[in-house]
């Protein structure tokens, strides 16, 4: 049963750390591909991400920290001035709507390919391919390839790259960062044994595999508070040819390390729409809070009522809306009058350059 507006605990404030969100309504990362010129955000980003801040929070897409992190055709960059003083015009104007933004700090790691690097292969933890049909390249579908193993000693340098980035981030003005370590990409994959297959002391022991994030953490808490950084978790995801038959233990083993810090939040996969890997049961956000004191962002296939529970039942404290969102700019106000939603749009223009299934959904007031 729906709650009544008044009563509904996903539309009222919350305060995450010093942040005083309007509603419990995140909008997640949402990989888009139109910053077509050399990662540079531009002004139509400016005009999506205004779009929709309606919600409480906005989290960007993924946003490669350096040159090596780069694996996904026309995403944006923090890593040069160009990318910097892009960003900043879109913080701008999501702060003049009064809602908080983070940036997405990523590196694809194996999910990456040569053409991304001139020739020179995809790192990992460990050199094992991932077994999928093809990646998006810049010279079109290609199949992966196996990725190069990181040496030790490069591994500081990576830690470097992510305080860069969040310098960098900081500069265009955010007011936090996320760090990407999901969906396997470079710090998911050094996490999970099945990707990590290291002897070094990043490898083997959980201990040792979640050493990286780790250090990623403790070096961007150096730049923004604590309670401006949070992490994103995806203990259920097959994406990227994940799931590890101990990701319970590893998971709840990482979350219990993370709340350690007072971070702003952890934001886990949760729901089981993105594919589930069928290891095991399903982890659930009750299981992670049980091991995590700080706010959690439930995500992955929810609705209005399935968000509504998890908050009301306090597993959760704030829900992301993905696919939602991309097609209802005004999601908040639809959610607060019962007003249906558009339909999600085909695939085919989720990437696609320009306006088509970007920002041209209309709002609701525009129907009707």
């Amino acid at each position: 049963m729906t709650a009544p507006l008044s009563l509904s605990k996903l539309l009222s404030p919350f305060e995450l750390g010093d942040l005083s969100l309007k509603n419990r309504v995140v909008m997640p990362p949402l990989t888009r591909g139109r910053a077509v010129n050399m990662g540079i955000p531009n002004d139509l980003m400016v005009e999506y991400y205004t779009q929709r801040t309606g919600v409480g929070l906005i989290i960007t897409e993924g946003t490669f920290i350096s040159p090596q992190a780069n694996g996904w055709v026309n995403a944006p960059g923090i890593y040069t001035l160009e990318q910097t003083e892009g960003w900043k015009k879109v913080v701008s104007s999501v702060h003049s709507k009064n809602t908080p933004l983070f940036l997405q700090l990523w590196h694809c790691g194996r999910a990456s390919h040569s053409s991304f690097h001139d020739g020179k292969l995809a790192v990992a933890p460990s050199a094992i391919k991932i077994n999928e049909e093809y990646v998006h390249t810049p010279q079109g579908k290609q199949p992966h390839e196996t990725p190069r193993a990181l040496e030790t000693e490069e591994i500081p340098q990576i830690v470097e790259e992510y305080k860069k980035a969040a310098e960098n981030a900081k500069h265009a003005g955010f007011d936090g960062v996320e760090i990407h370590s999901a969906n396997g990409y470079l710090l998911d994959s050094f996490l999970q044994s099945k990707t990590n297959q290291r002897t070094d002391n990043y490898g083997g022991i959980i201990e040792n595999r979640y050493r990286l994030l780790k250090e990623v953490i403790e070096a961007v808490i150096t730049v923004f508070p604590v309670n401006r950084v949070g992490v994103r978790l995806s203990p259920n995801g097959l994406f990227n040819d994940m799931g590890s038959v101990d990701y319970r233990e590893t998971f709840l083993y990482v979350a219990k390390e993370l709340n350690s810090y007072g971070l702003a939040y952890i934001h886990v996969l949760d729901g089981l729409a993105f594919g589930f890997h069928e290891l095991g049961e399903p982890m659930t956000l009750a299981e992670l809070r049980n091991v995590f004191d700080g706010p959690i962002i439930g995500n992955c296939g929810y609705s209005k009522e399935t968000a509504e529970a998890a908050i009301q039942e306090g597993v959760a404290d704030l829900i992301a809306f993905g696919r939602p969102i991309l097609s209802n700019p005004d999601l908040v106000d639809r959610f607060a009058n019962n007003w249906p939603l558009n339909p999600i749009p085909d695939v085919k223009v989720w990437y696609s350059p320009g306006k088509e299934g970007y920002t041209d959904f209309p709002t609701y007031n525009a129907e009707n």
